[in-house]
This record gives C-alpha cells, structure tokens and sequence, in this order.
C-alpha cells in the first residue's frame, strides 16, 4: 500500500492534481483543503490513502495528516465513500467537522451537499467517540488522540500480542505519558508485554 508520493506538481486542480515521480505521474484526488497548498512546478509530497477495486485503483491525497485521518475516519461510515469524504473535507475545515462531530451539529454535516439527515447523524454516532476536539484551534495538530490508542493497539495485535493484554498496557502507558506517539506507545508496551 502506498504512504505517499513525493515528486512535481505537473497540474492541480479543485478536484485532483498530477504529481511527477520519476517520470510517471500519478493522478491523485484531493480535496479544496490540499489544492490550496500545493503549487504547480514545486515539488511536494503528498500523503495517500489508496482504494483499489475491481474496476479501479484510484489515490486520494492529503497535505496533512490530520486530514488524511480524518478522511479515514469518515469512509468508515457506513454510506459515506470516498468521494463523499472528500467532499466534506473540501467544504469543512478539520477543525470544523471534529468539533461538528463532538458537539453532535447534524445541521453543520448536512450542509455539505449529498449529506442527508440520516448521514450527517451516522456520522456523529460513530465518530464521535473517535474524534476529540484539540483545545488549540491549529489545523495541522492531529484531533484525534483515540486513533492513536487504535494504531498502537492495532500494531501490536499485529505483532501477535492479544488485545485485551495490549489495550490494558497502552491505557496505562497513555496515562503516564498522555502526549505520546503511536511509535512510543508501542516501544514503551513492548518493554512491559
């Protein structure tokens, strides 16, 4: 899977732009929030979720990470694809759809074109336990400080240890060190597992 792509802005447009890498460009969806920070002729790099399916294999692209998860997040929802994600990512700011999610503001979500009632609410439901609003308003901060639990714990059921054993040394990491990364969850879990 890829992690992203570093090369040329050959083209940037609303809806996609066209990173040279070695030649080869890449057609990459993106939101209104990265089309504002990428310039044609610079090189950048661009972070990617990939969706590969029978009839295609297309690549969303991010500026920021925060975005990218909150991307992520939002395809999670039943109902909610991709380009509907993007969509709300393009209206909304980051900022805007965590504190939306948290305050339960079915109003703000629905907003966004193609987003009904019943979505705008899923929406809310499911994410949010996942999502928590940063008391500092920078966009580039991650929001979500649940995810980072979730990736630590992920990594490590992927490295064989059980999940209820893990969730109980990250809960105990994270309230010792409640600013940490996934990388020093999971090397401070690995000394106490």
């Amino acid at each position: 899977m890829l992690e992203y792509i570093s090369g040329k802005v050959h083209k940037t447009t609303p809806t996609y732009t066209i990173i040279d890498n070695a030649g080869i460009g890449y057609f990459v969806n993106i939101s209104l929030q990265t089309c504002e920070q990428l310039r044609e002729g610079e090189h950048t790099i661009v972070l990617v979720h990939e969706i590969i399916r029978e009839d295609a294999h297309e690549l969303y692209g991010f500026a920021q990470e925060a975005e990218r998860t909150l991307f992520r997040l939002l395809i999670s929802v039943s109902g909610v694809g991709a380009n509907t994600a993007r969509v709300i990512l393009s209206k909304l700011s980051n900022s805007e759809i965590s504190q939306a999610i948290a305050s339960g503001n079915v109003a703000l979500i629905q907003s966004v074109k193609g987003i009904g009632a019943k979505t705008a609410q899923r929406i809310i439901v499911d994410l949010r336990d996942k999502v928590v609003v940063s008391s500092v308003s920078d966009e580039n901060m991650p929001l979500q400080s649940n995810i980072i639990q979730n990736e630590a714990l992920s990594a490590l059921t992927m490295l064989g240890f059980a999940k209820t054993a893990a969730d109980k040394v990250i809960q105990t990491i994270i309230k010792t060190m409640p600013h940490a990364s996934v990388e020093e969850i999971v090397k401070q879990a690995l000394k106490h597992m």
